[in-house]
């Protein structure tokens, strides 16, 4: 059975050989376009939808202004979900009002007014909990933990433990200058077999013997 299978619709595999069904690989299971998902993340959630897609993001339609970037590596918990900008309304006029969206005759001017809307990115090795919102065009840097039910607004920095409504920096995980060696070694970009050769280090957090390990 081999390490880790970017290609499993489902990853985790019990020891009697059965799948379990409600995890999966995003990109296996995701065709969107507007959506980009690194290898190795996957989402869990205790009733598997038919679309992930629309489970996860469901403002994000095809051909919409902006992207959900996902990296390599994350974890997305139950009930989490990323509302990206095209859920919002015009809020410089009188009215938040959609008339557009009713009134194809005034479609089109209802649709120039969101252009260039900002995407929304996902780094590498995040951890979003349970339940967790991530609103429109924010940035979690990589490592980032999110913790369940939070509200996220703003960018998050790497390696940072956010939670609360609104979010707010809890602590970080390591210090400034161990996050500045694990961005440098940047360890998803790594090849499988390498990944696994190094896991005692990576999972431990010593990041002198993390960096040999990848450099042997």
């Amino acid at each position: 059975m081999p390490f880790l299978n970017p290609h499993a619709t489902h990853p985790l595999v019990f020891p009697d050989g059965r799948i379990h069904p409600d995890m999966v690989h995003l990109n296996r299971v995701i065709d969107h376009p507007n959506m980009q998902i690194g290898d190795h993340s996957y989402a869990n959630d205790f009733n598997p939808p038919q679309d992930w897609a629309a489970h996860l993001a469901p403002y994000l339609y095809p051909g919409a202004p902006e992207r959900l970037i996902i990296g390599r590596f994350c974890q997305i918990a139950h009930g989490a979900r990323f509302i990206t900008a095209s859920a919002n309304h015009a809020m410089d006029g009188f009215t938040t009002y959609p008339f557009g969206v009713f009134d194809r005759d005034t479609l089109a001017d209802y649709r120039d007014s969101f252009s260039n809307l900002p995407d929304t990115v996902i780094g590498h090795d995040v951890w979003i909990g349970h339940g967790a919102l991530i609103l429109p065009g924010v940035t979690l840097g990589n490592g980032v933990i999110v913790g369940a039910g939070t509200v996220v607004a703003h960018d998050m920095p790497d390696y940072a433990i956010v939670a609360g409504n609104p979010a707010r920096v809890l602590r970080f995980r390591f210090a400034p200058q161990v996050i500045a060696r694990l961005i440098t070694l940047a360890w998803w970009d790594q090849p499988l077999d390498r990944i696994r050769r190094a896991l005692p280090a990576l999972t431990g957090a010593d990041i002198g013997a993390l960096e040999t390990a990848f450099a042997s």
